[in-house]
């Protein structure tokens, strides 16, 4: 195992597993923290993770929620020999040695949780039945609170791309101000519900601001930002193309931009060293006319199958060239097929743990062999420095 799949590892144990509890011990340099300990605990009816830090003589207490958790378990992990690491499926043992080589032992699990966690259940950030201002305006809530039959598909995929987005703010200090584009925001759902949730929910310090083609919709949308009095969220007529910013945009989000606007939407977000993107890419056109190997003739001689693998094969290339250029990326499902075709998003976050020649390898193969040259690799040329 490597320090790359450590990481993702350590993903895995937080998203799909329920941890009861860890401990790390025999530490690599003469530190004051001999053992960590990790443990779930409940505060108001909400999981947290009580970190204890055992100093000679001392011991500090922390309480992290599972964001946070999971970040200092990243960054903490490896200055520890091993760590015993019990879920309700497997109990770990993970061994480091003093060449960094990181050895991981499993067995079913021999402990029961003694917490009930909901990991595995659909979390909504944003409840039915309190009523938010917001969404009263936007016509996806009724004043006492009550989802409109019609938007509830809408208030679902809210819920789900704060749940996406909140996987990301482990990237940013508690006290920095985080300043998020919303490229093609549209109406405004999910800007405004991006906007509550991390100014009003997390507490953090947020500047946003919504761009979008349409003066009426940046109108209606500026107009009822300011009756909400949110005051650090702004609405701006322009395109993707054409827009600068003269500060550091820390997280860049493109839902549905159609075709190659989605790489435009990454190069902007490349050049601006943001730390997180959130993309929704649509209409993949463009190597649908490129994609060529006799081998798949089977597969590309069907219209709808070819659409469906240029598709897919743009959003791998773009999540690889992501990784070539610092960044942990994923594809996930955004929403569940039932309620859009669209369903694919790419997070990505800057990462020290990316192994960038070798995602360019990999990167170049799959290219050659589909015979195609993105625009998103033309967009970051002086990046990848070609």
């Amino acid at each position: 195992m490597n320090k790359e799949e450590l990481t993702n590892w350590i993903e895995t144990i937080f998203k799909e597993e329920q941890l009861i509890l860890a401990v790390f011990s025999a530490p690599f340099k003469n530190i004051e923290i001999k053992k960590a300990t990790v443990r779930p605990i409940k505060i108001k009816n909400k999981i947290f993770f009580q970190l204890s830090l055992h100093s000679k003589t001392q011991v500090f207490h922390r309480n992290l929620n599972s964001s946070e958790c999971q970040k200092w378990v990243t960054e903490q992990v490896i200055h520890y020999k091993q760590a015993m690491i019990d879920t309700d499926l497997f109990d770990y043992q993970l061994l480091i040695s003093k060449k960094q080589t990181i050895t991981l032992l499993k067995k079913n699990s021999s402990k029961q949780p003694q917490l009930k966690l909901h990991n595995r259940q659909k979390n909504h950030y944003l409840e039915e039945g309190k009523p938010l201002s917001f969404l009263v305006q936007l016509g996806i809530m009724t004043a006492e609170g009550k989802i409109i039959a019609k938007k509830s598909h809408k208030f679902f995929q809210i819920n789900r791309f704060l749940e996406l987005a909140e996987e990301t703010l482990s990237q940013f200090e508690k006290d920095q101000k985080i300043v998020v584009i919303d490229f093609g925001c549209g109406k405004g759902y999910l800007t405004f519900a991006l906007y509550y949730y991390l100014t009003f929910i997390k507490q953090l310090k947020v500047e946003m601001i919504g761009l979008d083609l349409k003066a009426d919709v940046i109108e209606k949308c500026q107009q009822v930002a300011k009756d909400l009095g949110y005051h650090q969220l702004h609405f701006k007529l322009g395109d993707i193309y054409s827009y600068h910013s003269k500060q550091k945009i820390d997280m860049v989000i493109a839902l549905h931009a159609c075709n190659t606007a989605t790489d435009a939407a990454l190069q902007k977000a490349v050049e601006w060293q943001s730390k997180a993107i959130l993309c929704v890419p649509c209409c993949q056109s463009e190597l649908y006319q490129q994609v060529k190997n006799s081998a798949l003739t089977p597969l590309l001689k069907h219209g709808i199958l070819k659409e469906r693998f240029a598709a897919l094969a743009t959003d791998a290339l773009r999540a690889q060239l992501l990784e070539v250029l610092g960044y942990k990326a994923q594809v996930v499902e955004f929403i569940e097929i039932d309620h859009t075709p669209k369903n694919l998003l790419i997070r990505a976050v800057k990462s020290s743990f990316v192994k960038k020649e070798q995602a360019w390898k990999l990167y170049k193969e799959m290219k050659e062999i589909l015979n195609v040259e993105p625009m998103l690799e033309k967009l970051l040329k002086k990046e990848l420095a070609l």
